[in-house]
């Protein structure tokens, strides 16, 4: 049973706190949370994610960036990255959680590049992606439970 799910990526700011957003949404009752491997420490997500959040009716203006832990890495059941880089990146530095890590575009075999400084079409590209790999996500999460 999949209880807690860990999205991450680089800094926390742009892909995974909308990730975290989408699957917070279409998986209740699941704690969903995010980390970045470079986190930018306590910054907000871009104002362009918030943006495209709020059109989809999801807040993440909260969200503050956090680093990604020992302790984070061991208690989720489950954590996505956005690209093949940060799949090896973690299965090296967190050993244990070999198995549990898996790219968020995985079923479509996609990396999710990062829009950091890019602007409102990339942004809106790179969501798409995060959401069309959310909803894979959300169907395999469901039938696991």
């Amino acid at each position: 049973m999949i209880r807690r799910v860990l999205v991450v990526c680089i800094g926390n700011i742009c892909r995974s706190p909308m990730a975290e957003g989408l699957l917070g949404q279409a998986v209740p009752g699941v704690q969903i949370g995010s980390a970045g491997i470079s986190a930018m420490v306590g910054y907000g997500a871009e104002p362009i994610a918030i943006q495209i959040m709020a059109e989809r009716g999801i807040d993440i203006s909260a969200h503050r960036a956090r680093m990604l832990t020992d302790e984070l890495a061991r208690d989720a059941d489950l954590i996505l990255v956005m690209d093949e880089q940060q799949k090896q990146l973690l299965s090296t530095q967190y050993p244990y959680a070999r198995g549990k890590v898996f790219r968020l575009g995985e079923a479509d075999g996609l990396d999710i590049a990062d829009p950091y400084r890019k602007n409102a079409e990339v942004f809106r590209g790179v969501f798409s992606l995060i959401e069309r790999g959310v909803n894979d996500w959300a169907k395999r999460i469901g039938s696991i439970d």
